[in-house]
């Protein structure tokens, strides 16, 4: 009883650090993710003999590499397709005032308010610059004070410096671990700890790649269609794609849409269309499959609520925490579902078929007490 309690007190504890703690723990979290992503690699260079420094060193090499040409690439051409999202924006809601709310009324028979089109263009024609300029809403954010550019950079050089030393010492911190674990509950915690790896993988390892993998087929195909906005729209779809299915339903919608604005020509929905229905069907008959595989991960709707909630609680570290929590939630359910259904609760032995009364001993439909 005394164990169960220091646990308990153990736990409360760090919780209540976490949510103290939330502010500064988004660098922490960042690079534990990136340490918990790169493992493997550094681990089967390991393998193959040379030294965990050196392989920690290739895998953030390469991994520095990855992001910082991935910035240099995209932030400039997210900025300005940004610009032209706003440039457009009068014209989908004129489109949605004109043709979409008239044939809805039309066709359900009710009456639907419709935006005020001259206002929302005097706000956009107001701020579409600086919503279209990545570089100055960063700029303008973190210019307000001296402390808030010293806090943003020291945090952008924080992940780095975490991920780096995490990964370095990632194996001996998990053994660590395991040995501070009271000896009679380190077995089960050590079960329940590969099972939460499991589940996480097939999202953080398998599903990553995934997403990565959509949103480039999906802004290729869009930009061989003419869509000027392909590689916006292919990065919202991969995005959302960490929900099956809901990639494919936001991206095809928003493709839709911004086609249709670019071309005014229903013919290139069509051309949408069969983007979408290729990256689907390379999705579920190669992609995941071959990424992912037969791990059983977590439920579509459990990944929404999770991640919802996380930031509901703790914000963007309850984002960061979302999945790795709901995975070992996840573990923890299948183990008292599988407990329940062997436990006396399940099987109520007190009045087995055995002990009911046989057909000879019941009280014939007759009978009665005043007899």
């Amino acid at each position: 009883m005394q164990q169960r309690w220091f646990i308990l007190i153990v736990a409360l504890i760090l919780a209540v650090l976490l949510y103290l703690l939330a502010p500064i723990l988004s660098p922490f979290l960042i690079g534990a993710l990136l340490a918990y992503i790169s493992d493997p690699l550094a681990d089967r260079l390991e393998a193959k003999g040379l030294s965990r420094t050196s392989s920690v060193l290739i895998v953030f090499s390469l991994m520095a590499f990855i992001v910082l040409g991935a910035l240099l690439l995209l932030i400039p051409q997210l900025s300005a397709q940004v610009q032209i999202v706003a440039q457009r924006l009068p014209r989908v809601i004129q489109l949605v005032n004109s043709e979409l709310l008239p044939m809805v009324e039309s066709s359900l028979g009710v009456s639907i308010a419709k935006p005020d089109l001259a206002q929302i263009t005097a706000i956009i024609a107001q701020h579409w610059q600086t919503t279209g300029d990545f570089a100055t809403l960063i700029i303008a954010s973190v210019t307000k004070s001296g402390v808030a550019i010293a806090a943003w950079l020291a945090n952008l050089v924080l992940i780095p410096v975490v991920f780096f030393y995490l990964l370095r010492d990632w194996d001996h911190m998990v053994a660590n671990i395991g040995e501070l674990l009271p000896r009679n509950v380190e077995p089960k915690v050590a079960l329940w700890a590969r099972e939460s790896d499991q589940v996480l993988g097939a999202f953080m390892k398998g599903q990553l790649v995934v997403m990565l993998v959509l949103g480039v087929i999906y802004a290729i195909g869009l930009a061989i269609l003419g869509v000027d906005l392909a590689l916006l729209l292919g990065l919202l779809a991969g995005l959302a794609s960490i929900v099956p299915y809901l990639g494919f339903i936001v991206g095809i919608v928003s493709s839709g849409i911004a086609a249709y604005v670019q071309f005014a020509d229903p013919m290139i929905l069509l051309g949408v269309a069969a983007v979408f229905a290729v990256g689907q069907a390379l999705e579920g008959m190669v992609l995941t499959p071959k990424l992912v595989g037969d791990q059983i991960g977590l439920h579509p709707v459990a990944v929404i609520f999770a991640i919802m909630a996380g930031g509901q609680l703790f914000g963007f570290v309850g984002v960061l925490l979302a999945l790795p929590v709901a995975a070992v939630i996840r573990v923890l359910l299948s183990h008292l579902h599988r407990g329940y259904k062997n436990s006396h609760l399940y099987h109520h032995e007190s009045a087995t078929i055995s002990e009911l009364p046989s057909s000879s001993e019941l009280p014939s439909s007759g009978s009665s007490e005043r007899e």
